[in-house]
């Protein structure tokens, strides 16, 4: 199984240029404000404030996925969204076996979503984990992820009773 969420990540470069224009309108508004007599309070920086947290958030969770599970091997990306056209940035990699899958863990709290992938390594005892933000998949294809990752685990575990 194949998929990204390059459909649903288009979105972002729009958000970006909003949340510019509403904290560079707001700046304005301010400086007007400071030419008149009226005391400026926090209230008039709080919409700047909020523009800024929703502009972190936004960065954070705007990054493309992308998950192969076809062939010998699994594949798991995140990029970011802004200048991926141009440059490969805040990328996050994880190519490996079938076989060298331990567990996975999917975590949903409705406005973020992961996914954590622990890894078994000969070198080193224990498990080497990796985690992906899966924020802008698609309900169906976080599924479809899942159910293909549990047959590589129900795979695996087969194998390794016989």
């Amino acid at each position: 199984m194949r998929f990204t969420n390059k459909n649903e990540i288009k979105i972002i470069p729009s958000i970006y240029i909003v949340l510019v224009a509403v904290f560079v309108t707001n700046i304005f508004v301010n400086i007007e404000l400071m030419s008149t007599d009226e005391p400026i309070g926090f209230s008039h920086y709080l919409p700047n404030i909020v523009t800024v947290l929703i502009g972190i958030y936004v960065h954070k969770i705007g990054q493309t996925f992308d998950f192969d599970s076809d062939g010998e091997t699994l594949n798991f990306k995140n990029n970011g969204v802004f200048f991926s056209k141009f440059m490969e940035y805040r990328v996050k990699k994880a190519e490996f076996p079938k076989r060298k899958l331990g567990k996975f863990r999917f975590s949903d709290y409705g406005i973020y979503s992961s996914l954590t992938i622990f890894i078994k390594s000969r070198r080193r005892s224990g498990f080497k984990k990796y985690t992906f933000n899966t924020t802008f998949l698609s309900r169906k294809k976080k599924k479809g992820m899942i159910v293909s990752l549990q047959k590589v685990l129900e795979y695996n575990a087969n194998k390794a009773t016989a």
